[in-house]
């Protein structure tokens, strides 16, 4: 979950857990909140009992993201690195979203066999459920793109994206397609992707049938089918030729799920290729498909906390579908692996060139010298690493004059791109094989103290200075020769001193040095389903690089070698040292929250705004901070002065706003510090975990303000029980009720008479096994006269076994994913639909992202559907919203996507929730708001009707 600092800055926690290790929750909370032990110090008691598997259990792996991960250090890790350097094959493995992949085959190619490996994945997730907080679109994609990467140290591969977003499920790839506006946006990148990383073979989780399920995993097939043609034709995309990529045809095409994601048998006729992914492997002391797990498990957001492996063989089966190759199957119509019919050794190189190779004569023998010279090097090696690095380095000098002799050859530029590709590729890995056996480390850090906690950690500025430490570590005969910065355009390094340990630099940032951040946008994530790129430098890849850098010149009995690094800075968080690379951060972070505030239109008065400004420098002049206002909107005052004494500060500032009128709508309001010359409207969340590395996600200091015209029943106390996560209690705090937050844990103990309505939030059923064990209560509580609401739940296994309905019901996985579907009222004369509210048809306009979810497929003659709705060419799907008279009271479950639309402020939507939680009050108790007053996270609203009144909103 993201807790909101003072300064506008936001972490992302190990948070809570989901329902198969529901007493994790528990034990979190209880630790956290009630002991007060630290998150980390939780997290260990956590993992030492065994409440839940470690997400690297199975490696013993440093929590601490900045280390190698065990199975790539000592013998092991050179054994891999050595691997690598005998063979040229690549392979580019696509899908749809994070935790499609699969990692077992992306290890044992990787790790096992040596692949130059990539994970092609369309979109970042941040249309999906975050099964660990309550945090949802762009912001849950930066941490599932950082819980990938995580996953991806594990697989051994190297990780790109496309450009556009998951807007959430679709139910097949005409939806999908329609929101990427059509196939050229993916297809472009996919090409683009393989132009630039030259797969021999292109896997394809998916092949684009309806055996994929998700229209996305149905898009990502038949992009993937098109896309191998497509990257070979230079009249398709020509301006990434113009941009200097160049055409290029993968051999051969295969796809996967031709027998079921986790079938080992599977009938022999239906794949091309069989790989025994369950194989044990002895450098990794383990299974590809268990060290795959291992990784996978970073992936909580998707819930992979409590995910295991099946005892047994594991296979991964695929067909090639498409070759540019003579046939490469046996009589059997089987291979043995992707590359058969490919020549992937280094003098391999030579013959691919074709009837080219005769303009590069030198190049055969100098390949062939440079394979002995890697025999050479990995026999030593199974001696002494040390042996083997004069071998190495040997090889790596071999390979950079090779390199040069290479670019200014008569190849043409086609054929002199791919060759120097590839003997790139072999150049860092030879260099990372030869620091390696040398035991040779650069470690550059910021100086100073550091930072006590993860949000006060440096940040460099434009146009302000730091310095940096490089220290230099090489055992025996590795002799330092000199320490570079390797900074963005613009920087300047000053060095300070220099001897055989490393070296001191003082680093200027240049004024205009780029923030570290996301180079993708979307304005209104909410509408829109394809990022705009901000920085097409970057294009393609999972994050920007880290803007700091080094490398060493080293000896080494005569040859040379270097070394690189990022440079870190570090901090501390609770008592444990971590470090993160250097980012670029503007001098203030400014805040709005919530992003979405939703007032009712009776309100009458000025709103006071909070907002809240941390600041990376000290000020040497004063600051101005204003907001910019819809037209006739007025503050009080215009403008403040700011000022800060040290980095790291944060401050609060109050605005009193009187809005121009209260017509149902929506409006922005922005703050804006002005500062020596230039203005600031952004603020960074720091998005991180102890698994995982730090990235930043940037937003505009802007609240979007949702008035709606909203009746709420006076006097009508709500108790809300959250489940995974959700910001529905916020909006009704907002619009007037008095809400209470009940902890699941006190659930047992708690006075449920006091509350008029209870809501379970969403998926609590899944995530909180008190409310498993107080379900009783729930439903007597109900049959005294209260009214219950039962948001979705998603484990429908769980959830119909339990028999937690009143009457009996079944759960399914039904849902409607078009959001603009038609909405039919089957009982129009219920008072959920008339009372405190008016519903009508046009309260079903501008929802977000979809209708609904898990709804009900059959129920009890005691429940009645008040909703039906379907998704195009489908049958009515009318199990969304029942309710059921139980005893004195009323149960509702609704799988229909409150948890969307109320934070989003969608004005149909608010009305009809009301109108649900204010199922039992009399018609005549639902028409007022006299008195109206509110605390929620980041807000706070006060409001009184007939005399003066007042907005407040606290940020």
């Amino acid at each position: 979950m993201l807790t909101r600092s003072r300064a506008g800055i936001s972490l992302v926690d190990p948070a809570p857990l989901p329902l198969s290790v529901a007493i994790a929750r528990l034990t979190w909370n209880w630790l956290t909140h009630h002991i007060g032990v630290g998150r980390r110090a939780a997290l260990v008691f956590i993992l030492l009992v065994g409440l839940i598997p470690a997400p690297a259990q199975s490696t013993g792996e440093n929590v601490n993201p900045s280390m190698p991960l065990p199975q790539d250090t000592g013998t092991a890790g050179l054994k891999q690195l050595l691997l690598r350097l005998h063979t040229t094959a690549r392979l580019l493995y696509t899908t749809a979203h994070p935790d499609d992949e699969d990692g077992g085959l992306l290890t044992l190619e990787s790790r096992g066999r040596g692949v130059t490996a990539a994970l092609l994945t369309l979109n970042r997730g941040e249309g999906g459920q975050n099964k660990v907080g309550s945090n949802l679109s762009d912001v849950l994609g930066v941490l599932r793109t950082l819980e990938l990467t995580a996953s991806d140290r594990y697989y051994g591969v190297e990780q790109r994206f496309t450009s556009v977003a998951d807007f959430g499920f679709s139910k097949n790839p005409d939806e999908t397609f329609q929101q990427w506006k059509g196939h050229d946006v993916v297809l472009g990148d996919m090409v683009r992707v393989i132009r630039a990383f030259r797969p021999d073979v292109i896997v394809s989780r998916f092949g684009g049938t309806e055996r994929d399920g998700h229209g996305n995993h149905q898009a990502s097939g038949i992009i993937s089918k098109e896309a191998f043609r497509a990257a070979a034709d230079p009249n398709r995309f020509p301006e990434q030729i113009k941009q200097g990529l160049f055409p290029w045809q993968a051999k051969k095409l295969y796809i996967d799920n031709v027998c079921g994601f986790r079938s080992t048998d599977c009938d022999p006729k239906n794949y091309t290729l069989r790989s025994n992914t369950g194989e044990q492997d002895a450098v990794l002391g383990t299974s590809y498909a268990e060290f795959a797990m291992a990784g996978l498990k970073h992936q909580l957001s998707q819930g992979a906390a409590a995910w295991s492996l099946d005892p047994g063989p594991h296979y991964a089966h695929y067909k090639l579908i498409d070759s540019a190759l003579p046939n490469t199957t046996d009589n059997t119509g089987h291979e043995k692996d992707y590359f058969d019919g490919i020549d992937t050794s280094l003098i391999g190189l030579a013959a691919r060139l074709g009837s080219e190779e005769s303009k590069v004569p030198f190049l055969r023998s100098s390949l062939e010298k440079l394979q002995k010279s890697i025999d050479a090097a990995t026999t030593n090696a199974g001696r002494d690493a040390r042996s083997a690095v004069e071998s190495m380095l040997l090889a790596l000098d071999s390979i950079r004059n090779l390199k040069m002799r290479a670019a200014d050859s008569a190849l043409s530029a086609a054929a002199k791109t791919d060759l120097l590709t590839h003997l790139a590729t072999k150049e860092d890995q030879l260099e990372n094989a030869a620091n390696f056996a040398a035991g040779v480390q650069l470690q550059v850090t910021t100086e100073g103290q550091p930072a006590a906690n993860p949000d006060d950690a440096f940040m460099a500025v434009p146009g302000q200075s730091f310095e940096v430490t490089a220290k230099f570590s090489g055992e025996g005969a590795a002799k330092l020769k000199k320490v570079t910065l390797d900074l963005p355009v613009g920087w300047k390094a000053q060095l300070l001193r220099q001897d055989t340990s490393g070296a001191v630099f003082h680093i200027t940032v240049s004024a205009d040095a780029a923030y570290t951040r996301p180079y993708w946008h979307r304005d209104y994530p909410e509408r829109e389903s394809i990022n705009q790129i901000d920085d097409p430098r970057y294009v393609t890849l999972a994050l920007p690089p880290a803007p700091v850098r080094a490398h060493a010149d080293y000896t080494f009995n005569g040859r040379i070698g270097t070394v690189r690094a990022i440079a870190m800075t570090k901090y501390t968080e609770e008592g444990v040292a971590r470090e993160r690379a250097i980012a670029v951060a503007p001098p203030f972070s400014i805040a709005l929250e919530p992003a979405t505030a939703v007032i009712t239109t009776n309100h009458r008065g000025t709103a006071e705004i909070f907002v809240m400004v941390r600041s990376n420098v000290v000020t040497s002049s004063p600051a101005t901070l204003r907001l910019q206002l819809p037209p006739g909107w007025k503050s009080d005052p215009a403008t403040q002065s700011v000022s800060f004494d040290h980095t790291g500060e944060s401050k609060e500032f109050h605005f009193k706003v009187l809005p121009a009128d209260l017509q149902e709508g929506r409006h922005e309001l922005k703050a804006v510090l002005d500062y020596e010359g230039k203005p600031y409207s952004l603020g960074y969340t720091v998005i991180t975990r102890p698994d995982l590395d730090t990235f930043y996600y940037y937003q505009p200091a802007i609240q979007r303000v949702s008035i709606v015209d909203v009746k709420v029943p006076a006097n009508l106390k709500v108790g809300y029980i959250m489940g995974a996560g959700d910001d529905i209690p916020t909006v009704l705090k907002q619009i007037g009720f008095d809400l209470t937050l009940i902890p699941a844990e006190k659930l047992a103990s708690e006075d449920l008479s006091r509350y008029g309505t209870v809501i379970l939030g969403i998926r609590a059923y899944d995530t909180q096994k008190d409310v498993i064990a107080n379900n009783k209560k729930l439903l007597d509580y109900v049959s005294a006269g209260g009214t219950l609401l039962v948001q979705y739940e998603a484990g429908t296994g769980d959830f119909n076994s339990g028999h937690f309905t009143p009457y009996p019901a079944q759960l399914s996985r039904a849902r409607v994913s078009v959001e603009e579907a038609p909405v039919d009222i089957l009982a129009p004369g219920d008072s959920v639909f008339h009372s405190p509210n008016q519903i009508t048809q046009k309260d079903f306009e501008g929802w977000i992202q979809e209708r609904g979810l898990y709804f009900m497929s059959q129920w009890d003659d005691h429940f009645q559907p008040l909703l039906s709705c379907h998704d195009p060419g489908e049958a009515p799907q009318n199990g969304g919203l029942l309710r059921a008279q139980y005893g004195k009271g009323t149960y509702f479950y609704t799988g229909y996507a409150f948890f969307r639309q109320l934070p989003a402020g969608v004005p149909g939507a608010i009305r009809l929730y009301v109108n649900l939680i204010s199922a039992g009050v009399r018609p005549s108790a639902a028409a007022t708001h006299s008195s109206i007053t509110l605390q929620s996270a980041g807000m706070s609203i006060s409001q009184t009707t007939g005399t003066k009144s007042e907005l407040r909103i606290h940020n």
